[in-house]
């Protein structure tokens, strides 16, 4: 995984997080799904790896 795309996730991640827990924008149901898919972008750009991109065989890292 690359560095822009481990940036975006957390980015959205914490988008995510302000929308629910300081704004209430996202309420409910919806509001506890997306807040387990930020976690899950979270942990996924930590470790650097995205277990949807194996399958499919992509990679976003620089190639050398």
């Amino acid at each position: 995984m690359g560095n822009i795309d481990k940036m975006l996730r957390v980015l959205i991640a914490v988008i995510i997080a302000v929308l629910y827990f300081a704004t209430d924008l996202i309420p409910g149901t919806l509001g506890i799904v997306l807040l387990a898919l930020a976690g899950v972008f979270v942990l996924t750009s930590f470790i650097s790896f995205c277990p949807l991109y194996a399958p499919f065989g992509l990679s976003t890292c620089k190639k050398e």
